[in-house]
């Protein structure tokens, strides 16, 4: 069974209004402009996107707003990870409901130290209670922030046990060597790397493609490496969608703030800095920083200078 959805899907950020609400008009903007840029489908409500910071029904009312908007929910995956598995089992079953191509589901991540059994009794009560034949899942591991690890083991008893719903996994491991090992494992399962910095051996790999922050500032330079990752320039395609990171990285700028910032600056809208505690905006020197580096780069010959002007072009 597959999930549907190969290649560049964005994690998409979510703005917000004065009073810290989803702000919905500005986030349909943001995804359409997406799709129509490079992305083969968008993530709502990941890490990028906030999730753990918003409530199952204003999770839910999002949804249901984008795909009001005429979003296509085939193109949409949803976070629905919580550390309550009747929270995940609703928000599940609300986007199956909804007819959104599949789940993304973190484990419950407030208790650690936790054995496969219990995190697949967690997974297979979720699944038992959404009870829909329709439910596609694509696990979420990402141990440096849940503090929870899907083994290796974990992933092959889910897909033995439930082969028709358990059918990718998002690695934001950071791990080449983890990522690897998952690949070789699970041939033909839909695996997408959580970092642009492996896209192209995971391609390689027989992979999924890759669901990460920077597609939503850069989706066209995604989407070119996944178009021609069998082409000679490949190499030199996969050297060039690292810089965004490296640059928050260097600059000491949180991703999530810095991405909206850079949202912020591509559209003139000032609303979206705004982050939901505990996550805080950036201040006006970080800002001026990021947006100074940003703009000193120099345009890349193979897309025309499309890495250089997005900021400034095809505003919504």
């Amino acid at each position: 069974m597959d999930l549907g959805l190969r290649g560049v899907l964005a994690p998409v950020l979510t703005p917000l209004t004065p009073d810290l609400q989803p702000d919905l008009p500005r986030m349909v903007e943001h995804a359409r402009w997406l799709l129509e840029h490079g992305c083969h489908g968008l993530v709502v409500f990941g890490t990028t996107g906030e999730a753990t910071s918003f409530a199952v029904e204003e999770r839910m009312a999002v949804v249901d707003g984008l795909l009001q908007a005429g979003l296509p929910g085939d193109r949409l995956l949803v976070g629905t990870g919580c550390p309550s598995i009747q929270d995940t089992a609703t928000l599940s079953a609300h986007a199956v409901r909804s007819g959104c191509a599949g789940v993304l589901v973190l484990p419950p991540y407030y208790y650690k130290d936790v054995d496969d059994q219990g995190l697949f009794r967690a997974y297979a009560t979720t699944i038992e209670r959404v009870g829909d034949p329709r439910l596609r899942m694509v696990l979420y591991h990402i141990p440096q922030v849940s503090h929870v690890d899907l083994s290796l083991d974990l992933i092959a008893r889910l897909v033995e046990s439930f082969p028709e719903t358990v059918i990718g996994i998002k690695d934001s491991s950071g791990d080449w060597a983890h990522l690897k090992a998952l690949l070789e494992r699970f041939p033909g399962f839909g695996i997408f790397t959580g970092t642009e910095r492996f896209l192209l051996p995971t391609l390689r790999h027989g992979g999924a493609g890759t669901i990460c922050a920077p597609a939503n500032v850069l989706p066209q330079s995604l989407r070119t490496l996944c178009d021609r990752w069998e082409t000679p320039e490949a190499e030199s395609l996969q050297a060039q969608i690292t810089w965004l990171r490296d640059l928050l990285a260097t600059l000491q700028v949180p991703a999530i703030p810095g991405l909206k910032a850079l949202v912020a600056q591509r559209t003139g809208h000032e609303g979206w800095l705004r982050v939901r505690p505990p996550l805080l905006s950036l201040s006006s020197e970080q800002r001026e920083r990021l947006q100074a580096a940003v703009a000193g780069r120099k345009p890349q010959a193979e897309e025309g200078g499309a890495l250089h002007r997005v900021w400034t072009e095809h505003r919504p």
